[in-house]
């Protein structure tokens, strides 16, 4: 039988970024274990006020409440345009958003999503199909990490030659795959686990762990 492992906190994508383009921010960190109620799992209402989606992350800027990864990235890279988070080229930038595209949509939402809520995906409200969800959870998964991994071949960055907001966001599902669905990243897909060992060298890296309460 497929186990999910209960995920413990892990590093906001965003928060690595906000760090990488030295904005001043303040951030809401919600533990899960605070999150669990007599009703299950939720957010609390004024959460629900500011993002009806009721999910993370969310980014208030200006008075405007910017919710979606990519959408938040795109905010903080325009910030900080010096920092070439989206890229130095227009190609480039073609690429990183194909990249979050993909990241987001099939890793993200489909992959994982299946995996940490699979009965979001039937209609069997006595849980009976809740196994051959998560099963299909993970061969999802480790299809995505191994299409990462033939992508990255022979690359130290996954667009161009410096750090992009791709990087942050594969950072961060590295930290998925072993922690959440306990793959052996490193032996199965040596190529992602190099470009992660150069995304943990980055001091806005160490900083957002730090911060997070996660080093």
């Amino acid at each position: 039988m497929l186990t999910r492992t209960p995920s413990k906190r892990l590093l906001s994508r965003p928060h690595i970024l906000l760090q990488e383009a030295s904005l001043p921010h303040e951030k809401t960190i919600w533990k899960k274990e605070d999150l669990i109620t007599p009703a299950g799992f939720g957010y609390p209402d004024s959460f629900k006020a500011l993002n009806p989606k009721a999910k993370v992350p969310v980014l208030t800027a200006d008075n405007e409440v910017i919710t979606e990864n990519p959408a938040i990235f795109t905010l903080i890279s325009q910030l900080a345009p010096e920092k070439h988070l989206l890229g130095k080229t227009p190609l480039e930038t073609v690429r990183v958003y194909e990249w979050l595209n993909y990241l987001s949509g099939t890793l993200h939402g489909q992959a994982y999503g299946m995996f940490f809520r699979p009965g979001r995906w039937t209609d069997a409200e006595d849980g009976s199909l809740d196994q051959r969800v998560l099963a299909k959870a993970v061969s999802t998964i480790k299809d995505s990490y191994k299409y990462v991994e033939e992508k990255l071949e022979g690359k130290k960055w996954a667009v161009g030659d410096d750090f992009t907001a791709v990087d942050a966001y594969l950072f961060v599902f590295y930290q998925w795959g072993v922690k959440a669905a306990q793959l052996p990243m490193e032996k199965d897909y040596p190529n992602y686990a190099r470009l992660v060992g150069e995304v943990a060298k980055r001091p806005a890296v160490q900083e957002a762990l730090k911060a997070e309460g996660l080093a």
